[in-house]
């Protein structure tokens, strides 16, 4: 008989790929699913085959809302959890709640590491990031059971932890239907993904001074949207540049499908950065969508293995807007074949099959 699941998130749960995919799969596979977020950002109208639920916040800052949320969700966990459960917490803001149920109840704790949230440029120099690490150093090395969404990341876990997490990147399903390439006029340089610091945004909004007939289109949200608004401005880009807004999954899987060139120029802001493989990535990959790339280990080694971009040499505008050149008068027809190779490679049936793997591991153990 196949156990019981409780996943667990600090997320409103409605745009989070990662976690559905990993859900769906789970159900598609017999397991008993449960899943729990919260309201942090919103709580959209959201379809799912198996039972959900969002933790209420009444918190009005960020902080008090991962207080606020552990609290709950230590108390949802106590109510709902079994010793024929398995718990699985999503990346570090989770994982406290469960790892004390789970040793409560002697009942197996799976966690998932989105990234080195310890790392991220937003806790850097903060009083959180000390929280967070203390969280790491006291949880993880007692674990049995770890994924993460990059061979880097397993390897940073791995020094700093002793634990070797298993690897299941953060790949959408393949689309086994034609792609069309479309004739665009002006191009379509997209970046999708959240408007935060260290992706190169404001970089790629100057490096539009040297792109003719090109528009970049920004599908997203985050805390620096609108200083890029007003970089737009200022820079007298309007024409050129286009903030799409927040879009869900099957709108933005749309929107990816016409664009010319994808990016993913990330800056290192921290290892978490550093060691990443942003979804985005593949999401163009699986579209068949060019991208320039940042000179960042996980994307270094994608490239060396599929010819599926440019890599820009650094981020200056004008070596920004070499690498867009390089790659629209290549045109997306000639990295088709090498785009269909990384597609049907990094693709989420070939990743949920480690997956698998791992709970049923923890299965066993109850």
């Amino acid at each position: 008989m196949k156990k019981k699941i409780i996943t667990s998130a600090f997320s409103n749960l409605y745009t989070d790929q990662r976690i559905e995919k990993v859900c769906r799969t789970l159900y598609e596979n017999g397991y008993d699913i449960e899943l729990i977020g919260n309201d942090w950002n919103g709580a959209e109208d959201m379809q799912r085959p198996y039972p959900f639920s969002r933790i209420h916040l009444s918190s009005k800052s960020l902080k008090t809302a991962y207080f606020e949320f552990n609290w709950k969700l230590y108390h949802a966990l106590k109510k709902k959890a079994d010793r024929n459960t398995i718990l699985h917490a999503n990346d570090i803001d989770a994982l406290y709640p469960n790892y004390l149920i789970a040793k409560k109840l002697n009942i197996p704790l799976v966690f998932d590491s989105h990234e080195i949230f310890s790392e991220m440029p937003a806790v850097q120099g903060k009083m959180s990031q000390k929280l967070w690490r203390y969280v790491e150093k006291t949880v993880i090395p007692e674990l049995k059971w770890m994924i993460t969404a990059s061979g880097s990341y397993a390897k940073w876990f791995q020094k700093k932890y002793g634990i070797q997490p298993i690897v299941v990147q953060n790949a959408p399903r393949r689309l086994n239907t034609a792609i069309d390439i479309p004739e665009n006029n002006p191009k379509i340089l997209l970046y999708q993904g959240a408007i935060n610091p260290f992706r190169g945004i404001d970089k790629v909004i100057k490096a539009m001074h040297y792109l003719e007939d090109v528009i970049l289109k920004i599908a997203g949200d985050g805390p620096r949207k609108h200083e890029y608004e007003n970089l737009v401005i200022k820079e007298n880009l309007n024409h050129k540049v286009q903030f799409l807004g927040k879009l869900i999954p099957e709108d933005l899987r749309k929107i990816t499908l016409t664009a010319d060139c994808g990016m993913s120029i990330e800056e290192n802001g921290g290892d978490s950065y550093l060691y990443s493989l942003p979804n985005k990535v593949l999401d163009c990959i699986q579209a068949h969508v060019p991208l320039i790339l940042s000179d960042l280990p996980e994307m270094q080694n994608i490239k060396n293995q599929f010819d599926v971009g440019e890599i820009i040499k650094d981020h200056q505008p004008e070596n920004i807007a070499a690498a867009v050149k390089k790659v629209l008068r290549k045109g997306r027809m000639n990295y088709k074949s090498e785009l269909e190779k990384a597609s049907q490679f990094l693709c989420w049936e070939n990743e949920e099959i480690k997956l698998l793997q791992v709970f049923e591991k923890a299965s066993n153990a109850l």
